[in-house]
């Protein structure tokens, strides 16, 4: 298993070094600066700005200054917030995201495997069949739909939960949220969770362990769930990603202060360190969840790791 999760982590540093590469380049090509909108700046004050900032050098040369500044774990001022670094940004928007993606993610597995697994056993049943229109609405609503329905009937009408608002260690300001974010990831595991289990089931050595005289709830709690959970387990590293990465809608539609609206504020004042410095966070958060999915299927599938 040491050597399985060794060979993993070794694919993380490439990775993780052409996506910087990239993202450097592409932004920095882009049309446009982090002081075109500033239209009452004369061509001497722009030129310090860029000289101050480092904007003036070669492109090679300013990659080569930012590598230098990574290493020492330093992303570089913000064009834009000049009172804030970028790594004082991602500290005050990084745990919000992460508590939101962590409690949605808790949320999704707590109803998707119930869901999916009982949909299995009770196959073409009321549970199967309303499961399956449940997976549906959670995968065809967006979250700006959901977000605003549920603000509108628990916050406004029924006054259980606050619309909107943050603050920390209170727990009801992150369920809504949590709750709009989970759905679609809830419906996909249950529907996943079903299908699988149905194949497991179907099995030989299912059968064989049934013919044996074994109850029906041994054969699943003992031969049934672990190969089972594979395509959930599959499913969990992009899933946790996007629970954290992706929860920009929600954040703005309960006036959340995470890291999502520093991305898209980044990009459109073209702050390129602040943009940079989310996309590396959001591309080291996707690999170690990815690299912690790989290690779990590896534990639930020792084909896997000795292959």
């Amino acid at each position: 298993m040491l050597h399985y999760a060794a060979r993993r982590l070794a694919g993380i540093l490439p990775t993780l070094f052409i996506i910087v590469t990239a993202s450097f380049f592409i932004i920095r090509l882009a049309p446009g600066g982090p002081f075109d909108q500033e239209q009452t700046l004369n061509a001497q004050v722009r030129a310090n700005l860029d000289r101050a900032y480092g904007l003036d050098q070669p492109l090679p040369l300013q990659y080569l200054r930012y590598l230098r500044g990574l290493t020492h774990g330093d992303f570089g001022p913000s064009f834009k917030q000049r009172d804030f670094t970028v790594s004082e940004l991602i500290a005050q928007g990084l745990p919000v995201s992460m508590t939101l993606g962590g409690v949605a993610l808790l949320l999704a597995l707590l109803v998707g495997l119930p869901l999916g697994t009982a949909a299995a056993l009770r196959t073409g049943g009321v549970l199967d069949l309303s499961l399956g229109t449940l997976v549906v609405l959670g995968l065809a609503l967006p979250s700006f739909v959901v977000g605003p329905l549920l603000a509108l009937v628990f916050g406004v009408y029924l006054q259980w939960l606050p619309v909107a608002g943050w603050e920390e260690g209170e727990a009801r300001d992150v369920l809504l949220p949590a709750i709009t974010l989970a759905l679609p990831v809830a419906a996909l595991i249950a529907r996943l969770m079903r299908g699988s289990l149905l194949e497991v089931l179907r099995s030989n050595y299912i059968r064989t362990a049934r013919a044996r005289g074994l109850g029906r709830w041994w054969i699943l709690r003992r031969h049934a769930l672990r190969p089972a959970l594979l395509p959930v387990v599959s499913y969990l590293g992009p899933a946790a990603a996007f629970l954290v990465t992706g929860s920009l809608v929600v954040e703005t539609v309960f006036g959340l202060p995470g890291t999502g609206r520093y991305l898209v504020q980044g990009a459109i004042n073209r702050d390129y360190t602040l943009v940079m410095g989310m996309v590396i966070v959001y591309g080291v958060l996707v690999l170690l969840f990815n690299l912690l999915a790989d290690l779990l299927y590896g534990w639930l599938d020792p084909r896997v790791r000795h292959g």
